[in-house]
């Protein structure tokens, strides 16, 4: 079968032939219809993310959407090594599979679940959200951020605050409040916070943060220093500022009601993770969230791995 393959440890996938697979007792084949690309499913099909497979070659792709024996439209994540979700054929644990509603299609299904999902893990599961409540969004402007704009907005959040270092995109995601700040700027991470201050003053219960690094800690540092005992759950989610260390004072945590938790692989389950993707797609079906995206043909895949990852690239098997 056509597939995208990683040969050695490093480097980036090639068209090639690869076995097809064969199901086995708690695993079914997949026949791929389409595959997103993601930074984490880029770096682990390189053999560069801690979850990685050690053995290669190894088919690319982590997730993406096909169709099981009986015609069932599904999006399937975390495939059996060696095969990714860059074939036209995968073998998963049926388990890690979520049946697709009628209103999406599959470019739109593929493209929205890996960005989308660990947004809404992170406000549901792991800030325990209700609607009503207000949502901080730092880092507001990447895929996953302003995925997490529209998903607070459908689960009813009574306000939300973007910040972030591009002001123009902050503004067009419809925010109640847009903060933009540049760290490089003399002084900017202390202006960065005494903007945040009055905003805080008025009671931010989730805070999802994407960036980490000098921005995170403007936050928590303004929320020491507001006058409130209203409890706020700061979720760390990402470093894309590539920062992955702060100098964060325990006098921060101590003089404030602020809850420090993070979202990733190990803080939510994979059953978690597939109610999130369910709730996702949901959502989009109703045309409550949308997602740009750039698609491309499987033999076209050095091209579309080396694509910005926005708007997202889908690369289209069969």
């Amino acid at each position: 079968m056509k597939a995208a393959i990683v040969k050695e440890k490093g480097t980036n996938p090639v068209l090639g032939q690869f076995d097809s697979p064969v199901a086995t007792d708690g695993l079914v084949v997949v026949n791929v219809s389409v595959a997103a690309l993601s930074r984490v499913s880029k770096f682990r099909s390189m053999g560069l993310h801690y979850s990685s497979d050690v053995y290669f070659p190894v088919v690319a792709g982590m997730d993406g959407v096909g169709a099981l024996e009986d015609g069932s439209r599904v999006y399937f994540a975390m495939s059996a090594a060696p095969y990714g979700s860059l074939a036209e054929q995968t073998m998963v644990n049926e388990k890690l599979t979520v049946r697709l509603p009628d209103g999406i299609d599959d470019v739109t299904a593929a493209a929205i679940a890996n960005p989308a999902m660990s947004s809404w893990a992170a406000l549901v599961f792991r800030a325990g959200f209700k609607s009503g409540q207000t949502v901080l969004i730092n880092g507001a402007t990447g895929a996953s951020g302003s995925l997490a704009v529209q998903i607070a907005k459908g689960l009813g959040a009574k306000k939300i605050i973007v910040t972030g270092r591009n002001e123009s995109k902050l503004h067009a995601l419809e925010a109640d409040e847009v903060i933009a700040f540049d760290m490089t700027a003399d002084n900017g991470q202390n202006l960065f916070e005494t903007a945040l201050m009055p905003v805080i003053a008025e009671g931010v219960d989730v805070i999802l943060d994407y960036l980490w690094g000098d921005s995170a800690l403007a936050i928590m540092s303004a929320l020491a220093k507001t006058n409130t005992d209203r409890a706020t759950r700061f979720v760390s989610i990402g470093t894309s500022s590539g920062q992955e260390s702060i100098p964060l004072p325990s006098s921060i945590l101590r003089s404030s009601a602020i809850e420090l938790v993070g979202s990733g692989g190990k803080s939510v389950s994979k059953a978690d993770m597939l109610t999130a993707a369910k709730g996702v797609f949901e959502m989009a079906a109703e045309g409550k969230i949308t997602i740009a995206t750039e698609e491309f043909a499987l033999e076209d895949i050095e091209k579309a791995w080396d694509a910005p990852l926005m708007p997202r690239p889908v690369v289209k098997v069969q």
